[in-house]
């Protein structure tokens, strides 16, 4: 079956499996690391509580069968390290059909997670994790050469990825039409990077010519994907530049990082790899190319819901289809705010809550807050509480689930909660009141930085949340 293989491409499937599995390995870390605060037992939105509304058709989790801690714990940390293994190589070293394996269970792992991660697990790159993850099982491995249908279907999902962002520009926020977004989206984006204030004060002109170079890239760029070679390799070489752009202006998990590792597995290395090894010129056991064939028309079929949506008027964002998020539509920042308004958490310990006593201000790790603090770089891994303060911030609806369970743990010196944040100013006891403010913040000019050492200039616009005491005198911190 020579039609069947593409052995040119070993070492682009090389790349693109270490790198993928690099993804994954901070995907496991993450949900490890913060999901006892977010979605615990005892988390603002408890995983139990969720299972016993949502059937296991519309959320298919291993949690459906049964939810502890422990179990969640052991799940992500035993994700981490089969990840792990795989980066190092493990799957080329096994039969195909345990790398398969190998492969399927690190994806029905996450795909357990995603499914009751609710509100914090809402993100279009958990989506694009689970799709690119799920065409990895039927990538094959070092015993046998790529499968062609699968390496087309991986740039299936670039263009998808990079065409349906383009048309949602386009369609959306008439600054995309105008090339004037980023004048602004560098300043307003969910969670600034050390270098978002430079590329913030560019010259208007150089603004103009990144967005229009985002358009060329979205829109015709991933039409040459489906081109011969080396045209093809030039178009994914461009995404790649591109996404390395977004990586150092901005946090955005690994949404980047996925993008360009798609984009990867569509360059042709054979000039730098030389002649293929001849385990990858061995052809393919029928029962695979069965497998891959089957999985090719599936994905076909399954395709009709994403098209149909990029070519439709009313083009949403980030959906999927199907309840294992198999073929799904992407899209970002087809609106690009003009300001940046920012929930500012602060607890006191006096008896008496007044607006000018002792209050002291909670630090995030990523988002903005104290405004002599350069934000950090954290992408390719994913601060979830970070993110979704900038959504509370946008407005109060976004954050109604959660916001409240949020500051009774803060009251109650939970542990797990403060565990996310960078900074507690209350280490010895809780506080007594916690209150929210939100602030309008704005990128310091140059002669603001030189005098004041400030990267941001925040101005109160309200109060958010009332100070607030524990209400629910029954609610412990968990054993």
């Amino acid at each position: 079956m020579d039609w069947f293989t593409a052995p040119g491409y070993w070492l682009g499937r090389l790349v693109f499996q270490r790198a993928l599995a690099g993804v994954y390995l901070f995907a496991f870390v993450g949900a490890a690391l913060q999901f006892r605060a977010l979605i615990g037992a005892r988390g603002m939105l408890p995983v139990p509580r969720y299972v016993r509304y949502v059937p296991f058709r519309r959320a298919p989790s291993l949690f459906q069968l049964h939810y502890c801690d422990r179990l969640f714990a052991g799940c992500a940390w035993a994700g981490a390290l089969l990840a792990a293994a795989l980066a190092a190589g493990a799957g080329d070293e096994v039969p195909l059909a345990v790398a398969m394996v190998m492969w399927a269970l690190l994806w029905l792992l996450y795909l357990s997670i995603v499914n009751v991660g609710q509100t914090w697990y809402s993100f279009g790159w958990e989506s694009l994790l689970l799709e690119v993850g799920f065409l990895a099982v039927f990538l094959g491995n070092a015993r046998t050469g790529p499968p062609v249908l699968v390496l087309w279907l991986l740039r299936w999902v670039l263009f998808r990825v990079e065409f349906g962002a383009g048309l949602i520009k386009i369609r959306g926020d008439s600054c995309w039409r105008k090339l004037t977004c980023l004048h602004f989206h560098h300043e307003t984006q969910p969670m600034p990077g050390p270098l978002s204030w430079f590329f913030h004060h560019l010259p208007g002109p150089l603004h103009r010519v990144e967005c229009a170079a985002n358009h060329v890239t979205q829109l015709a760029v991933p039409v040459l994907l489906f081109t011969p070679q080396p045209v093809a390799s030039y178009a994914a070489g461009t995404i790649v530049v591109t996404q390395l752009w977004l990586v150092l202006s901005g946090n955005f998990a690994w949404l980047n990082w996925l993008t360009i590792i798609l984009a990867l597995s569509a360059v042709d290395f054979t000039g730098l790899a030389g002649a293929p090894p001849a385990s990858a010129s061995r052809a393919a056991p029928v029962w695979f190319a069965v497998l891959v064939c089957a999985v090719t028309v599936l994905v076909l079929v399954l395709s009709r819901h994403p098209v149909l949506n990029m070519i439709s008027r009313r083009q949403v964002m980030n959906r999927s289809f199907d309840p294992l998020h198999l073929v799904n539509t992407y899209g970002a920042f087809g609106t690009v705010g003009r300001i940046r308004e920012e929930v500012v958490v602060e607890g006191t310990a006096d008896r008496v809550p007044h607006a000018d006593g002792d209050w002291r201000e909670y630090g995030f790790r990523g988002k903005p807050g104290e405004p002599r603090r350069l934000p950090r770089q954290f992408a390719p891994y994913h601060l979830r509480l970070d993110w979704l303060m900038w959504f509370a911030a946008l407005s109060p609806g976004y954050a109604r689930d959660w916001f409240g369970p949020f500051v009774e743990r803060l009251l109650a010196g939970d542990r797990d909660t403060l565990r996310l944040l960078r900074h507690n100013p209350f280490p010895d006891a809780p506080p007594r009141y916690v209150r929210a403010l939100l602030y309008r913040y704005r990128f310091t000019t140059w002669r603001e930085l030189r005098e004041t050492g400030a990267w941001w200039h925040r101005t109160l616009v309200r109060e958010y949340l009332p100070p607030t005491r524990l209400a629910d005198a029954a609610w412990s911190e968990p054993e």
